[in-house]
């Protein structure tokens, strides 16, 4: 009877864990196709601190399980709020996961954090030092302080921390100094008198100025290019182009997959038709680029990839799904072997897939199961209508009479998070379900795999992410 009850304990433990991880995988708090922003919140601030509450180590090691930033960065606020609660020997452990993943978030989203907790009213010893370590550790804390000023003046206050030189002066005392040493807080004096100096700062600095400037928004974007992050510049791609004044030069090599194959959507299927070997020939480095970092040599693949209508995202994450198939297409096919890919709608050329139609996982799952794959990827937000529950009943049929010893993996990869149940749809019990915001993460969801499919244990689990800690801490 015992062993009974400690194996439902275990059981439940690990189930809790794997949904937490799944939704920390795919959830970013926004709107969704089916889904508004206010219920994702709402259902996975709840799976936080149900988490936390109950497997506060593990919640901690969740920070190296590869969650995307919006759920790191929500870890990281909860753990320092509540530091008391910390076993002393974890506290050391827990630290070290917190500055890491810190630093490793992009600099925006940390110092959003460090602002987050001078506005929850987070100001405990470990915090202090968290904000503190963070400063010393920026390679240019001057940029720094002149693109995000504000939240750095805000947070020097919030952790008192004693700033030296100039950067104090620039924060606190406005212009009292009359020329600075540092070239990039002198720059950003002389642009409040000089339309010129504004080139020299970051982009969405020097917006502000040029404004005040009146310099005409054509002249200043065709000069401030050389100032913009690989990001910004793919926010103005667009708008640039439909006023037909002057072009974002975009250096397709340095994006990466995922953001590749959404900027490619986002053409017109005109230019994408225009620049195709362009386009693909990118998409392929960049894949082979994925793989260097993350080695995934597979056999046989098939891929199963949603098209649907619903793929086309929500206005916060437009055509996201679309892009992470797409992505995933590219991915699978530099790393397989023999690679074949089939849409829930025909599709003549890849890079003119469009979101439309009703969702038919069924169709070409079946396709998919007749071609021999040894793998299955299906990506899809799981909301099957055409018919309904179609792929879920071939999935039975397939796993009960055709494949009971699993000789062909099937896997599931869901994009897109379900708040109303606080999990990702899945299409089948017996198929594994995974989360994936970037096709880039597949490597890691795959090996992550057999902890949704439900076979592995509790120990098993804690066991990988304890090996994820080390190798995440291993890196500093």
């Amino acid at each position: 009877m015992l062993t009974n009850h400690h194996n439902r304990i275990e059981q439940v433990a690990r189930e809790d864990l794997v949904m937490f991880i799944n939704a920390c995988l795919a959830c970013t708090g926004q709107r969704e196709f089916y889904d508004d922003a206010y219920g994702q919140r709402v259902s996975i601030d709840f799976l936080h601190d149900y988490i936390l509450g109950n497997y506060r180590l593990l919640y901690a090691r969740t920070l190296a399980a590869g969650v995307n930033h919006f759920n790191q960065a929500q870890i990281i606020l909860k753990l320092l709020a509540t530091g008391k609660d910390t076993l002393p020997e974890h506290r050391q452990e827990e630290g070290a996961l917190i500055a890491h993943a810190l630093n490793a978030l992009p600099p925006q989203r940390a110092w959003g954090v460090l602002q987050q907790l001078r506005e929850r009213r987070i100001n405990n010893r470990r915090s202090r030092a968290i904000a503190r370590d963070y400063l010393s550790m920026r390679r240019d804390v001057s940029f720094d302080a002149v693109k995000y000023r504000s939240k750095v003046r805000a947070i020097a206050v919030h952790a008192h921390l004693k700033l030296q030189g100039e950067l104090g002066t620039f924060l606190f005392r406005n212009w009292t100094q009359s020329i600075y040493s540092i070239e990039l807080f002198e720059n950003f004096r002389q642009a409040h008198y000089s339309a010129e100096a504004i080139y020299q700062l970051p982009f969405t600095i020097a917006e502000g100025f040029a404004v005040k400037h009146k310099v005409p928004r054509e002249v200043f974007l065709s000069r401030i290019q050389q100032q913009m992050t690989l990001g910004e510049k793919l926010r103005l791609q667009g708008a640039a182009e439909r006023t037909n004044k002057v072009g974002i030069n975009l250096d397709l090599a340095s994006l990466p997959l995922t953001k590749l194959a959404l900027y490619t959507l986002s053409l017109p299927g005109e230019t994408r038709q225009q620049q195709r070997d362009i386009l693909n020939q990118a998409l392929e480095r960049s894949a082979g680029l994925v793989l260097k970092k993350a080695p995934l040599q597979l056999g046989k693949v098939a891929a199963v990839l949603d098209c649907s209508y619903s793929s086309s995202g929500s206005s916060e994450k437009r055509r996201r799904p679309l892009g992470v198939a797409l992505a995933t297409h590219y991915l699978l096919q530099v790393a397989s072997q023999e690679y074949r890919a089939f849409w829930t709608a025909p599709v003549e050329d890849v890079l003119q897939v469009r979101p439309h139609g009703q969702t038919d996982l069924a169709t070409p799952l079946l396709a998919a199961l007749s071609w021999g794959a040894d793998l299955i990827i299906i990506v899809s937000d799981g909301c099957e209508n055409s018919p309904p529950n179609g792929a879920a009943e071939v999935l039975r049929v397939y796993r009960t009479k055709l494949d009971p010893k699993l000789h062909t993996s099937i896997v599931h990869c869901n994009p897109v998070f379900n708040s109303e149940d606080f999990s990702l749809r899945n299409l089948n019990p017996t198929t594994p379900t995974v989360g994936l915001r970037d096709a880039e993460d597949l490597p890691t969801m795959l090996g992550f795999a057999r902890f949704a499919e439900g076979s592995a244990p509790l120990s098993e689990l804690e066991a990988y992410l304890a090996e994820r800690v080390q190798q995440m801490l291993q890196q500093n």
